[in-house]
């Protein structure tokens, strides 16, 4: 089965990325039950923590990784990261 590694990058106090969160938290949850799906693992990341980060993506937060690579940012659709989701695996 595959494993499917999500990173949230945002920072506290940002509507949209509690948005995001609570989108990921839905879409992961629903996938529990579906045989098919890939183990998921998520970590979120803030920006107020890391200069890197900050740097990059200060703009664009919330930032949604798979497996390292953007899936996308500001607002995360649930139907595009299901299917992201079911296609890694």
């Amino acid at each position: 089965m595959a494993i499917v590694h999500l990173t949230l990058i945002g920072k506290p106090g940002c509507h949209l990325c509690d948005d995001a969160r609570d989108v990921v938290g839905s879409v992961v949850a629903k996938l529990t039950d579906d045989a098919s799906a890939p183990t998921i693992t998520l970590e979120e990341r803030s920006i107020l923590d890391d200069a890197d980060l900050h740097e990059r993506y200060f703009e664009d937060i919330p930032v949604l990784l798979i497996n390292g690579k953007m899936h996308n940012y500001w607002r995360i659709d649930p139907v595009r990261l299901r299917t992201a989701l079911l296609e890694v695996s």
